[in-house]
């Protein structure tokens, strides 16, 4: 094979994603002086910039909200010469120039190609498919407690979960809301011990154990939401404004679905250097099948699928050291 095949207009590697991962991985390819391509959506934000203060994160011991976090993973990999665009990718193709294969990326602000696209499309909130959800999201019903939180101010409100995101929500809820109730499948939070710890001292938190949502009702807004013992099947019925819903997950990994290998759940298949099973394409970040999904554990995925990105590239065009 040689590059002389390749079109100018072909990047080394295209990266589908504005998360984490996505711009630490197009940070190290473009380090690594490959004509690297960050597409983020045009009508999706990537989940971290809503979240109000990341604690966890080494080397920032103040805590820091996701928006200014992900400004300067954006400032620091531009810096280093990647090009970014904003669209919707709608489709990732197959296609060879001679010898040498490669990749079309079809999207709302047009078509780019690529010798190797690392997927970093993140997940989206898992929804309670109640009734009365779908018609009151947005009235009431939300996943984002950042964003809608102001709304909320000395009123009741509901979070559903029981992870770092949902005690992380509820905690942010109780500077607006005048009471917030925890209602969580289990007898016991999946939280870290340090939210843990403050939601049980903070006066304004409640926790309805081993209950989960059956039904959302109201007129024009939420007014109450209907909610089941899971042990003894007792139904009952508590005043609230807003209903904010932390239960999880799903991995925004259609894309590939006729591409690479994915679990049951959605999420695309990778061994330890972020490959997928169709050669050339890579994936990292909450899109993938891992055991923890967090800002560091995206950004160690998104290193790795460039590294391994950039060897592929490289063999491909009989540059490998």
């Amino acid at each position: 094979m040689t590059s002389k095949e390749i079109p100018e207009t072909v990047y080394d590697i295209a990266v589908l994603g504005g998360g984490p991962a996505g711009f630490t991985a197009g940070l190290y390819a473009a380090r690594a002086n490959l004509k690297t391509l960050l597409i983020e959506g045009a009508s999706t934000v990537s989940q971290i910039t809503t979240t109000d203060a990341i604690e966890n994160y080494p080397g920032i011991p103040e805590a820091i909200d996701g928006y200014e976090l992900m400004g300067r993973f954006r400032k620091q990999a531009v810096q280093f010469g990647l090009v970014t665009r904003s669209a919707d990718v709608t489709a990732l193709r197959q296609t060879a120039w001679g010898e040498i294969p490669g990749w079309k990326i079809l999207s709302s602000g047009g078509d780019e190609e690529a010798l190797a696209v690392i997927v970093a499309t993140g997940a989206s909130w898992r929804t309670l498919d109640v009734p009365g959800e779908a018609a009151f999201t947005g009235r009431g019903v939300s996943y984002c407690a950042t964003c809608d939180a102001p709304f909320y101010r000395n009123r009741e409100v509901v979070v559903v979960g029981g992870g770092d995101t949902a005690i992380q929500e509820a905690l942010f809820l109780t500077r607006f809301a005048q009471k917030v109730t925890v209602i969580h499948r289990r007898d016991r939070l999946r939280a870290t011990g340090i939210l843990q710890k403050r939601a049980f001292e903070n006066p304004r938190i409640s926790i309805i154990w081993k209950s989960v949502v059956e039904e959302i009702k109201g007129e024009n807004g939420v007014e109450s939401i209907v909610i089941r013992d899971v042990e003894t099947g007792s139904v009952r019925e508590i005043p609230a404004h807003g209903l904010f819903v932390f239960i999880g997950l799903i991995p925004n990994a259609n894309l590939v679905s006729d591409l690479a290998n994915r679990t049951e759940g959605g999420a695309i298949v990778v061994d330890r250097q972020m490959r997928t099973s169709a050669p050339g394409l890579f994936a990292c970040g909450d899109c993938t099948d891992k055991l923890l999904r967090q800002v560091v554990t995206a950004s160690g995925d998104g290193a790795t699928a460039a590294y391994a990105a950039q060897l592929y590239v490289e063999e491909l065009k009989g540059e490998a050291y």
